[in-house]
């Protein structure tokens, strides 16, 4: 596993914090350029999520959280956990304080290897997503107020672009919005998620950022 570890760490950046500064990203927009509500740069929030990578005896699986129902954004949607960003915080500081706080994970058993490509969402936040291997022993519990449910979904199936789809929604703006969507065992993975995905598939195994 540590050679898995090692290769995925070399197609990663450092674990530093540069989600503020610019350069290439991924977006909630990349599918409907210019078809929907953008927003400035200026207005957007650091967040940043952790890719959690379980090592099982039939291979990595990925940390996901299903949202609960009472939250005010992105109810009931599929999450890697975390959240948004303290003053002073690196990116997998964030992603281990969140992941803790949204379902119990320790930190100790978790191994942040590097940060995947930010990603913007068309609710103001700029999220970089954290790597990291998680050791076995941990036990999870959920969060009523922020997790309805914790599961895991095969690296492997996540990693392959077959099992993508190209969705679209209509805003109430009445707006047109496309986006990635994956279903694995029920589980209705798409949005800012799948695109976060999708975005470490990229940097994984060399696909062109547009």
């Amino acid at each position: 596993m540590s050679e898995l570890c090692d290769w995925i760490a070399e197609h990663l950046d450092p674990l530093h914090d540069h989600a503020v500064e610019g350069g290439q990203r991924r977006s909630d927009f990349d599918l409907t350029p210019g078809g929907w509500s953008d927003m400035a740069v200026e207005q957007l929030t650091p967040a940043a999520v952790l890719i959690g990578l379980i090592e099982r005896e039939q291979g990595v699986n990925v940390l996901l959280t299903r949202r609960a129902d009472t939250l005010r954004r992105h109810t009931g949607q599929v999450a890697l956990p975390g959240g948004r960003q303290d003053p002073g915080e690196t990116a997998w500081e964030t992603a281990l304080r969140e992941a803790h706080e949204e379902v119990g994970l320790e930190p100790r058993f978790v191994q942040p290897v590097g940060l995947s490509t930010p990603y913007q969402t068309g609710t103001g936040y700029l999220i970089t997503p954290v790597v990291g291997f998680v050791r076995p022993g941990f036990t999870l519990t959920a969060n009523p107020g922020e997790v309805a449910d914790i599961f895991e979904t095969p690296f492997a199936f996540l990693m392959d672009l077959a099992n993508y789809e190209e969705h679209e929604r209509e805003l109430p703006t009445g707006e047109k919005r496309r986006f990635y969507a994956t279903t694995h065992e029920e589980q209705y993975i798409w949005g800012a998620t799948a695109g976060i995905l999708r975005a470490l598939y990229e940097r994984l195994y060399g696909a062109a950022l547009a």
